[in-house]
C-alpha cells in the first residue's frame, strides 16, 4: 500500500514527523487569519509546532525576511507554501462539507488538524492514517487537546501493511460512504503506486463516496525551478532541507487523472488548478506559477 511516505521516502525508524509534514503545518499557520479569511481556518496549527517552528512563522507572518542567505530561502519556501496551502485547503475542505458522510478518511494525515477544528466533523468519523511513528509523534504535540471529530488513529508501515485490514480493524465501515482525503502525496509516489491507492480506496468506497485527491500537472519550468530551489538549500547548510531526498516521482494531467479515477468507478465532478482557487478565494500573492501547477481534483462514486 503506498498511500504515503515515511520521513523523506525512507522508512520511519524514530518517533518524529517528516520535515514535508512540518512545513505543511507551518504554511497553514502563516496562512490562519491572514489568508482568504472566512474561507480558511486553522488556528491549532501553530500549536502544533515546536518552539524553533514557530520562530519562522512569526517571522513569515510579520514579513521580516532575514538577511542571512539560507534562513531567507528557508522564508520564502515556507512564504511560497503558506499560499498553496491556503488555496488547496479552502477547496478540500469545501469538498469535505458538501460531501457531508459519515467517514472521513485522511491518508498520510501527517500534522492534519481538521478533527480538531472544523465544526462540520462532529460527530464523525475520522480516520488518520500514517506510519505508526509520524502518528506517535503528533499524538505527543496534540497532548490532551480533545478533538471535535471522533478520532481514529490508523497505523500503517506503507510498503508493508494492508490498507483495507488497518482501516476494518478501527472499524471504518465500507459499506457507508466515505470522503478521502489524498492531500500533497501523489508527487512522491510513481504512476503505478498511485494507480494501486486509488484502487484500494476504491474497494472500501461505496455509493456516494468522495475522494479529493491533489496533484501536480508536467512542467519542465516548475521542475528545473524545484532542482534549483532543491540545490540552494543544499549548499546554505541549513537543518531543515524539506525537499532533502524527496523526489517527484509523478504528475498527471487532468486527462489522465480523470481516465484512472474513471477505471476505478469514481466520476470527476471538479478539476481546478490552485490559482483559480486562489483567485476565487482571494488570496493574493506572487506564486501564481506553483500554484497553477499544482490540481485539485474532487470524484464521486454513484
Amino acid at each position: 500500500m503506498s498511500c504515503g511516505r515515511g520521513v523523506d521516502n525512507e522508512p520511519v525508524t524514530e518517533r518524529a514527523a517528516s520535515r514535508t509534514a512540518v512545513l505543511v503545518c507551518q504554511g497553514r499557520a502563516v496562512a490562519d487569519g491572514r489568508m482568504a479569511i472566512g474561507r480558511f481556518s486553522d488556528p491549532v496549527a501553530f500549536e502544533l509546532l515546536a518552539d524553533i517552528e514557530r520562530a519562522l512563522v512569526d517571522l513569515v507572518r510579520a514579513g521580516a525576511a532575514p538577511k542571512g542567505f539560507g534562513a531567507r530561502l528557508e522564508y520564502e519556501l515556507l512564504s511560497a507554501t503558506s499560499e498553496v496551502l491556503a488555496a488547496r485547503t479552502v477547496a478540500i475542505d469545501e469538498a469535505v462539507r458538501e460531501s457531508a458522510n459519515p467517514q472521513l478518511v485522511i491518508l498520510g494525515a501527517g500534522l492534519d488538524a481538521r478533527a480538531w477544528h472544523m465544526p462540520e466533523l462532529a460527530g464523525i468519523a475520522v480516520f488518520e492514517v500514517d506510519h505508526p511513528a509520524s502518528q506517535a509523534e503528533k499524538r505527543a504535540r496534540l497532548g490532551e487537546r480533545a478533538p471535535i471529530a471522533e478520532v481514529r488513529f490508523v497505523p500503517v508501515d506503507f510498503g508493508k501493511d494492508a490498507l483495507g485490514a488497518a482501516l476494518t480493524g478501527a472499524r471504518h465501515y465500507e459499506k457507508r460512504p466515505t470522503t478521502w482525503i489524498w492531500e500533497g502525496v501523489v508527487p512522491y509516489l510513481t504512476p503505478a503506486e498511485v494507480a494501486e491507492t486509488v484502487s484500494e480506496v476504491a474497494e472500501r468506497s461505496a455509493p456516494g463516496s468522495r475522494l479529493i485527491i491533489t496533484y501536480p500537472t508536467p512542467n519542465r519550468v516548475y521542475q528545473y525551478g524545484r532542482k534549483a530551489m532543491e540545490l540552494m538549500l543544499s549548499l546554505s547548510g541549513r537543518a531543515a532541507n524539506p525537499m532533502a531526498r524527496e523526489p517527484q516521482r509523478s504528475s498527471w494531467t487532468p486527462d489522465a487523472m480523470a481516465a484512472l479515477l474513471s477505471e476505478h468507478g469514481f466520476a470527476v465532478s471538479s478539476d481546478r488548478d490552485l490559482q483559480a482557487v486562489a483567485v476565487d478565494a482571494g488570496i493574493e500573492g506572487t506564486r501564481t506559477s506553483l500554484r497553477a501547477d499544482g490540481h485539485i481534483v474532487v470524484a464521486d462514486r454513484g
